[in-house]
């Protein structure tokens, strides 16, 4: 039995699109940066974080689960752009993609209680140069409102993408092909 610790319906939807079947729950956990934290090792952390977090919260459900957490954060120059605070915040995010390439970092943890793997998939975005018009207008969709970098590839925002370089469905938060690995070699483990 898997479970999911995410409520995304982008991470729902793509599980449910390899035919993985799972439970959803909720795991809150706190985001910030630490001091000095690379983007790698924070992504990373959130997804094992959140891993643990679900783990803890279906300790009333089957004995032999795996649970999965996930995280993805957009990155430019090093810097970690989370979900707009507002419009502001936003702009900024989006006229610093304009016309740039910039990563999207996923991170995949599973995890069986005993042990834990993790995944990172790293894909590169480049974005079309963007008008304060376009950004506002953007804006006024709700689209950019959740939304890591103030932007959705599988949405409205895929038409400022130029070009993508990795994962698709990595960039939406939740890299296909690598999670479906991670969920064999960590199910065959689990089964020992």
């Amino acid at each position: 039995m898997l479970i999911l610790a995410s409520q995304s319906p982008r991470r729902a939807e793509l599980l449910s699109q390899i035919g993985v079947p799972f439970t959803a729950l909720s795991a809150d956990i706190d985001e910030s940066i630490l001091p000095n934290e690379t983007p790698e090792h924070y992504v990373q952390r959130l997804a094992q974080q959140k891993a643990q977090a679900g783990w803890r919260a279906s300790a009333d459900t089957a004995k032999r689960r795996l649970v999965l957490g996930a995280d993805t954060v957009v990155v430019i120059n090093e810097q970690v752009m989370g979900k707009p605070k507002d419009f502001d915040d936003a702009r900024a995010m989006l006229n610093l993609l304009s016309g740039q390439q910039h990563q999207v970092l996923t991170a995949v943890t599973v995890t069986s209680g005993q042990r834990f793997e993790t995944i990172l998939v790293k894909t590169d975005v480049t974005f079309c140069a963007l008008s304060p018009s376009q950004i506002e207008a953007y804006w006024q969709t709700g689209e950019p409102k959740d939304k890591a970098g103030s932007y959705a590839i599988q949405g409205i925002g895929g038409k400022f993408v130029t070009h993508i370089k990795g994962s698709y469905s990595a960039v939406v938060g939740l890299p296909l092909y690598e999670t479906n690995q991670l969920l064999s070699r960590m199910s065959q483990a689990h089964e020992c």
